[in-house]
């Protein structure tokens, strides 16, 4: 299983946006506090819209909470790292946990020294200080679900029909 680990979010609207890919790739959020706003704020539902009532959510109170109740391979996507993310596989027994810091600071260094063997990068121009969090998050998961055929995921349309392009 995928799952997308936000570590301190500060933006309630990137968090709504990140909830909805989370449903629509099968993968589950987990979020460490501490966090910049209240589950219940309402840009958050907004960016979220129905998707939250099919979202896998768990909150822990710190990385501490957090590391302790998950095992697998952990990709902390980082602007410090060398490594490219599509360089690096998401494809193994284990469950694969893509993980995002906080939208000003990134994921605090003294998590990110223990693990700098798995810590990746999305390349970008040298002059801009990072991308918005809610597209790394899409950027990285979908990277993994390439790699990985794309499990459980429909790759024709569903809802209005897979010929429905090709209807007068």
């Amino acid at each position: 299983m995928n799952h997308i680990v936000l570590v301190h979010p500060a933006i309630p609207q990137n968090t709504g946006n990140i909830m909805r890919t989370c449903v629509a790739t099968h993968s589950k959020l987990h979020i460490i506090k501490p966090m910049g706003f209240s589950l219940d704020d309402k840009h958050m539902k907004r960016a979220g819209l129905d998707y939250i009532k099919d979202l896998q959510m768990e909150i822990y109170e710190n990385w501490e909470d957090f590391i302790s109740k998950n095992q697998g391979d952990f990709h902390f996507f980082t602007r410090y790292s060398k490594l490219c993310y599509t360089d690096q596989s998401y494809v193994s027994n284990n469950d694969q946990y893509l993980l995002f810091g906080h939208e000003h600071d990134g994921i605090p260094h003294d998590i990110l020294k223990d693990h700098l063997d798995e810590c990746v990068r999305i390349p970008m121009d040298g002059n801009a200080r990072s991308l918005n969090l809610s597209n790394c998050v899409a950027i990285g998961i979908y990277e993994a679900l390439r790699q990985q055929d794309y499990p459980k995921l429909s790759k024709v349309e569903v809802q209005k029909g897979e010929d429905f392009i090709y209807q007068e």
